[in-house]
């Protein structure tokens, strides 16, 4: 962690977060790509103990970085709600493609 002292300063660095952010999502979302194409049937596309096991998983990493629950659940729970719109998406488009 870099100690700014400005605004700018800070805002570089947030930056520069978000760009290392947005390339471990875009990473995640391709395992969430190859979801849709793997599971063959659409009832499984959604998995609640699955996304519970996340959840705790998240939870228990934000406890041990310093991340604040409050962030961490409601960011991951939206995170996991658009992936699987997504794995949704893809999974359908593979269905149609299949004829």
């Amino acid at each position: 962690m870099v100690k700014c002292n400005t605004m700018p300063e800070v805002r570089r660095e947030i930056d520069r977060i978000d760009r290392a952010l947005v390339a471990l999502l875009a990473e995640r979302q391709t395992y969430i790509e190859q979801a849709g194409i793997i599971k063959g049937d659409r009832d499984t596309v959604i998995d609640q103990p699955r996304i519970e096991d996340v959840v705790a998983k998240v939870l228990e990493e934000a406890d041990r970085q310093g991340l604040s629950r409050a962030i961490a659940e409601p960011v991951w729970r939206l995170l996991i709600e658009r992936s699987i719109a997504h794995e949704f998406d893809v999974f359908d488009a593979k269905k149609k493609a299949a004829g």
